[in-house]
């Protein structure tokens, strides 16, 4: 079951930037997209854990910072020039605030 907290009005994100939620589990990182969609990831590279909120988003994917791997915001998948995933949260925006799947940041396992 779901429960999604409050984490923001989606205007405190400026298009295709990012912001970075601390949670007991980690920092997420979260994307506005260009036409305002929003994606959760874990915020770091698989490649040398570089801070992918500080990359550059572009359509549905981010570049990490350090090495330029590029990495889906809709999968968590890496596309190029490495191999790996990102730990992906649900997210939605309501009213214009952007809500996080809590539930998600508290399972070890979640996937």
């Amino acid at each position: 079951m779901s429960s999604w907290i409050d984490i923001a009005a989606l205007e405190d994100i400026p298009p295709r930037g990012a912001r970075v939620i601390r949670t007991p589990q980690g920092c997420v990182a979260v994307f506005r997209t260009g036409d305002d969609r929003v994606f959760a990831l874990e915020d770091r590279c698989p490649h040398r854990n570089g801070p992918l909120s500080e990359g550059i988003v572009h359509g549905t994917s981010v570049t990490c910072p350090l090495h330029n791997w590029v990495i889906s915001l809709e999968t968590g998948q890496v596309g190029g020039p490495g191999e790996g995933t990102v730990e992906t949260y649900g997210i939605r925006v309501e009213n214009g605030r952007i809500l996080l799947d809590e539930a998600r940041l508290r399972r070890p396992d979640a996937a």
